[in-house]
Formats: structure tokens, C-alpha cells, sequence
């Protein structure tokens, strides 16, 4: 009876630790089903041709996709094919849509507060941004600001300075600029109309013919290499610089905050990664395309010019007359800049003594 127990005992222990192995093995070769699947329709506000600025959104599609294995699916549709650039918010607040990528600076009609987020006349420079985003706190109050009006945003591209405009005589004063139809966007839009311009807001696609037409006299609308292939150059030749309206332009992916709370945490995190991916890279082929561009210019007829010193001057004062106002009306607007002059009067520091002078 003993011997019987012992080997009952035995074998009894045997099979369970077979059936433990086999339980083991059968979880290791299961399926990861924990792995998700992600298909999102993703209008983007600029055509994917625009170099940085409409080929990120694609760019990180890509990448996404290749680097979750398919798991991760961002179907890229041109402006207008599924909203209009200028409506990509509402529909993604409006889960009419999982994501779209746009320039936020568009909706600071609904948002006051998403200008800073956008573009910030006299602002940061691209890389500061990005430091006050990451490492500040301005990725904590966007997501803030956004999560009031169920969306989640992604800082997914950053482009340098955009050029101060195309015209087509010679700017010797702001009183050139008088009565000026001109298009431009932003808080930047708000400093020439209270200089005395007239500003309007027209989606890329639409500048060349209204230029064409008479409809505008000057515009603004991005990088050099950006308005050439736009074909600004064709009808006015001065360029002027520097962009003193968007001292960056940042892009986001905007995403239905309840579909972005419902992801897993591992999915988040590789589309965030693809988003910094896409900030960097955007950040990199702009930086590397402007100067070609630029030494283009006189086969082209173009003449390249710099806003006299005395006209940023005041460009400068009355943007801080406008940042003032407009964070006199909205809190979050307030809030925000707060937040970003702290963060400036710290970086100034380090990029007066880190840096050499752009002369130098």
C-alpha cells in the first residue's frame, strides 16, 4: 500500500507538471491577439507633394505599418477627398473620422488658444518648440485644451521659418502694406490687419489662382521650396524674409479622443513613436531643401529680399500687442503663453551661450 501511494504520488506529480509544460507551450504558441489592429481613414490639410509639410502624414503611414507589421494601418486621403482642409477638426471631434493631420492654426476661430500651438509670430524657433513640447509643458496642456473638445493631439512635424511673404514690389515701409489683400494665416494674419491690411484665409491649393486673378495682391503660405512648386514665383518675383509670422509651424495628428482612449497602451506608443519619427524627419528635409531653393531663385527672375530692420521692429511690437490682447480674451490662450514665455526666458540663456552668432 505504501509503494502504491508513493507511486500513485509520483505519477500524479508527473502529469501535472506535463500538463503545466503543455499549458505553457500552448500559451506561447497561441496567437498574439493581444496585438491590435488599427485602420483609420486620415485626411490630411496639404497635398502629400508639398515636401515636409504635405509628405509627412504618408511618410509616418508608412513607417507605422512597416514597423508594426501590419498592424497599424493609416490610410492617407488627399485634401478635400474626404473633408475640407479648414473641417478636419470637427469631423475628428465628431468621430465622423478616427484621425486627420492638419496645421492647427486653422481652427483658431473655435479654439483661440491652438494659435500658440501652431505658430507664434516672433516665437520659438523649430527645436525650441519642440523642447518646451517634450520636456515643457506644452504637450500636458494641449492635450489639456484638446481633451475639453473630445481630441487627442500627437505633435507629428515641425517645419523652420516660413518666408514673411511674396509680393510684387518692393516693401519700404509698413505703410506698403496699407490696405494691401493679402493672404495670410494666424496670429500673423491678426498683426497686418491691425496694421491696416486686408487679410484673407485661402487653403494652399487656392493661392496661385487668386494671385493670378487679382483676388489677393500678396500671400504667404510656407517654405520657398514649398510656394516654388505652389508656382508663386510665376506671377510675383520678391520673396521677402524672415519668417517672422511662424518662427515654426508645427503639424498635428489629431485623433478622436474617445478611439484614442480605447487603444491599447502599446499601440499608443507606436504611434507616438511614428509621430516623433515624422517631427524629425520633417524637421531635417526642410532644413536640407530651403538653400537650393533659394540659390534658384535669380534664373528664375526672383529676387530674394529681407524686411528692413525698422519693419520688424514694429511688426514685433504690435505682435506682442496682439499675443497681449488675445490672452486677455481667453483663458487658455493665456494659460499657454504663460507657459511658453516662462519656458523662452529660460532657453534664452542657453541659446545665448551655447550658440554662435548667425553671423559669425
Amino acid at each position: 500500500m505504501t509503494n502504491m501511494k508513493f507511486g500513485s504520488g509520483l505519477a500524479g506529480r508527473a502529469l501535472a507538471a506535463v500538463a503545466a509544460v503543455a499549458f505553457a507551450c500552448s500559451i506561447a504558441a497561441a496567437p498574439a491577439d493581444a496585438a491590435e489592429k488599427v485602420r483609420w481613414k486620415v485626411p490630411i490639410a496639404f497635398s502629400s507633394t508639398l515636401p515636409a509639410l504635405g509628405d509627412t502624414a504618408p511618410w509616418v503611414a508608412e513607417r507605422l505599418k512597416l514597423a508594426s507589421g501590419g498592424d497599424v494601418q493609416l490610410k492617407i486621403f488627399e485634401p478635400g477627398k474626404l473633408v475640407p482642409p479648414f473641417q478636419i477638426m470637427e469631423a475628428v471631434k465628431n468621430n465622423k473620422l478616427p484621425a486627420g493631420y492638419t496645421w492647427i492654426g486653422y481652427d483658431i476661430g473655435k479654439i483661440p488658444a491652438l494659435a500658440l500651438l501652431g505658430a507664434v509670430p516672433f516665437g520659438m524657433e523649430p527645436w525650441e518648440f519642440m523642447a518646451w513640447w517634450y520636456y515643457g509643458n506644452g504637450q500636458q496642456l494641449a492635450e489639456e485644451l484638446y481633451g475639453e473638445h473630445s481630441v487627442h493631439p500627437i505633435l507629428c512635424g515641425i517645419i523652420p521659418p516660413e518666408t514673411a511673404g511674396w509680393f510684387s514690389f518692393e516693401i519700404k515701409s509698413l505703410d506698403d502694406v496699407k490696405g494691401l489683400k493679402i493672404r495670410f494665416a494666424g496670429l500673423g494674419g491678426k498683426v497686418l490687419e491691425k496694421l491696416g491690411a486686408s487679410v484673407t484665409v485661402l487653403p494652399g491649393g487656392e493661392i496661385y489662382q487668386a494671385l493670378e486673378k487679382g483676388a489677393i495682391d500678396a500671400a504667404e503660405f510656407s517654405l520657398p521650396e514649398v510656394d516654388q512648386l505652389l508656382g508663386f514665383d510665376k506671377i510675383v518675383k520678391n520673396n521677402y524674409f524672415p519668417g517672422w509670422h511662424q518662427t515654426f509651424t508645427s503639424l498635428h495628428l489629431i485623433v478622436n479622443k474617445t478611439v484614442w482612449d480605447g487603444l491599447q497602451d502599446s499601440t499608443k506608443g507606436m504611434i507616438d513613436m511614428g509621430c516623433i519619427a515624422g517631427t524629425a524627419n520633417s524637421l531635417a528635409k526642410a532644413e536640407a531643401n530651403q538653400g537650393p531653393v533659394i540659390a534658384g531663385f535669380p534664373a528664375k527672375g526672383v529676387t530674394p529680399r529681407k524686411l528692413p530692420e525698422d519693419v520688424l521692429r514694429t511688426l514685433q511690437k504690435t505682435s506682442k500687442e496682439v499675443l497681449e490682447e488675445e490672452a486677455a480674451k481667453d483663458a487658455w490662450f493665456k494659460k499657454i503663453y504663460e507657459s511658453q514665455k516662462a519656458f523662452s526666458e529660460q532657453y534664452a540663456l542657453w541659446k545665448k551661450f551655447g550658440f554662435l552668432p548667425r553671423d559669425f
